[in-house]
């Protein structure tokens, strides 16, 4: 074993006689340079890019939200807030009303969410850092905060008393009305803010005090939509979500901020592991060259060989000199790609080389579990194409010297 690797070292790091040999190694080995460095450095940055989905849902999610189990809403008592007050980790608790609602404006109707909230909201969330025009709302009035979306669809805008905005929600029960308001609950409101995060929070959310939509729902006075919390800074998620699930057991369903963005990480992993296959399919159309590479070299020492097997060399030792050349040379081609692919990543952490707009710099970000995929990838196909190029070695190839 040690003989043939020693071999192997030699032969990979000397040049062959024949120079189109060497223009082929070459090759060989800038595939995967260029294939690892490319894997490791499109692996960051979708990393950066969920990363910074995750950040910038800092500004709309809580760290955790409780859902009632079935149905709309749920009763929470005195004792059972007493209870989530006691959690160690839950620092600010917010009460949630949210309903599906329609707004009105002139001769306009729109289909919308209205996200009643209280004074603890803005502690919970940065949704108010996200107002750019106006400001958001006091508690105890029927001001509203809307969408920028759900602005531009209705025509409205700021403080406009001429144009007031109407929030109906249907009444619950059976039968006919005699007039409009024996079918819906309607409530008067003043826009006061105006927020934009993205388009489907835009054209979807009108936030109000958590009294008016209370008023507008008919709901009891403990009775919630949701509670969102925000968690101390070295609060451990999993335990709080635990110790919430024990106090609560089948009541609660209690989600994260990921888990509340389910469909944006489900889409963003997809296509991670979509690229990741593209480019593994890459290192493989690479490696291909690789498997060329050693074919020939096998080939050009043809002589060498037939005397290796004259000296008692058997051909079980003659393939391993050519694995362990092949193999050789993928993992010192994959370092030599993750150290540049490293290099690329460091600078653009470092001096924001490459900008997605004018003052916002490509996210990155680099994981040690990507280092190790990358390299897990590199040497286990780098390892099953030099077992299938050093299988080519046959006795009868050996004995024949031309």
């Amino acid at each position: 074993m040690n003989t043939s690797f020693y071999i192997a070292k030699r032969y990979l790091f000397s040049k062959s006689s024949n120079n189109a040999i060497n223009i082929m190694s070459f090759i060989a080995s800038g595939g995967v340079i260029v294939a690892s460095a490319a894997l490791l450095i499109v692996l960051s940055i979708f990393a950066g890019l969920k990363e910074y989905s995750l950040d910038f849902s800092n500004f709309t999610d809580p760290d955790l939200k409780i859902l009632p189990l079935r149905g709309k809403s749920f009763l929470l008592s005195d004792n059972e807030l007493k209870t989530l007050n006691s959690i160690e980790g839950l620092a600010v608790i917010s009460n949630i009303i949210e309903e599906r609602v329609v707004i009105k404006s002139e001769n306009k109707n729109l289909l919308a969410t209205l996200k009643g909230v209280d004074e603890n909201y803005q502690y919970v969330t940065q949704i108010d850092s996200m107002v750019s025009q106006g400001s958001w709302f006091a508690p105890g009035n029927n001001d509203v905060v809307s969408g920028m979306g759900v602005s531009n669809n209705l025509s409205f805008g700021l403080f406009n008393f001429l144009k007031p905005l109407t929030i109906y929600v249907p009444k619950p029960g059976k039968g006919q009305g005699s007039s409009l308001n024996s079918y819906f609950n309607s409530e008067v409101v003043t826009n006061v803010g105006l927020f934009s995060v993205n388009e489907n929070l835009d054209n979807e959310y009108i936030f109000s005090d958590i009294e008016m939509a209370r008023r507008l729902l008919n709901y009891e006075p403990q009775q919630l939509s949701a509670l969102e919390f925000k968690l101390e800074t070295s609060a451990d998620e999993d335990a709080v979500r635990d110790a919430i699930e024990a106090n609560f057991p089948n009541k609660f369903l209690v989600k994260n901020r990921e888990q509340l963005n389910d469909a944006l990480f489900k889409m963003l992993n997809t296509e991670n592991l979509a690229v990741y296959l593209i480019f593994t399919l890459v290192i493989i159309i690479a490696l291909f060259n690789v498997i060329g590479a050693i074919i020939m070299m096998i080939l050009d020492r043809k002589k060498s060989l037939n005397t290796l097997f004259n000296l008692g060399a058997e051909p079980k030792m003659i393939k391993a000199i050519f694995f362990f050349q092949g193999t050789l040379m993928t993992i010192l081609s994959g370092i030599a790609g993750i150290v540049i692919g490293l290099i690329i990543i460091f600078t653009q952490l470092q001096f924001e080389w490459i900008m997605l707009t004018s003052d916002f710099p490509y996210p990155v970000n680099l994981k040690l579990s990507d280092v190790i995929i990358v390299m897990g990838t590199i040497f286990g196909l780098g390892i099953i194409a030099s077992k299938l190029a050093s299988q080519r070695i046959t006795k009868d190839l050996i004995k024949t010297v031309a």
